[in-house]
């Protein structure tokens, strides 16, 4: 099955806030072929099935942030008058089956794909970070007896030396 969008594109679109990892409502409306009003009117007719930890609005400080950090025309601006929504992976996989195109179910799998591809790099990062730290501790130890060594050397340098022959 040839996927519609590349797992980059994907990625590019998920960022943390308040801790989760979360795409914006707009981005999933572009990602999945319809209008950002469109997406939004399907979930406000479904809340119930958007709790707080699969879906939230940017407070008013989260969306003056998200941007003044992005780059988009006067025209967008004018265009953004309510806060965007951001939702979670368990948001996304709840979103899927609201939109149920052929369009938005393979783009809804190319979607968790990326989430779990994060989820996977974040923790390789995490165990790189204990291989390091563990490394460190035992290179530590094996430089002190280095320096050691080498303070000994010196000290043996420092003692006055026996003359040799006549």
């Amino acid at each position: 099955m040839k996927s519609l969008v590349k797992q980059e594109e994907i990625a590019g679109r998920i960022f943390f806030l308040r801790g989760e990892k979360v795409i914006l409502d707009r981005d999933l409306a572009i990602l999945y072929g319809v209008e950002t009003r469109a997406l939004k009117q399907a979930v406000k007719r479904n809340i119930k099935r958007f709790p707080s930890d699969f879906m939230f609005t940017l407070s008013a400080d989260e969306f003056k942030n998200w941007r003044s950090q992005i780059v988009i025309s006067n025209s967008d601006k004018m265009g953004l008058r309510h806060a965007p929504m951001a939702f979670t992976e368990q948001g996304v996989a709840m979103l899927s089956g609201l939109l149920n195109s052929e369009t938005a179910i393979k783009v809804n799998i190319e979607i968790m794909r990326a989430f779990v591809q994060l989820r996977k790099l974040i923790d390789s990062n995490k165990e790189l970070a204990k291989k390091i730290e563990q490394l460190e501790a035992k290179y530590d130890k094996q430089f002190r007896i280095v320096f050691e060594a080498i303070r000994e050397l010196i000290k043996e340098e420092d003692k006055p030396k026996r003359k040799i022959g006549f």
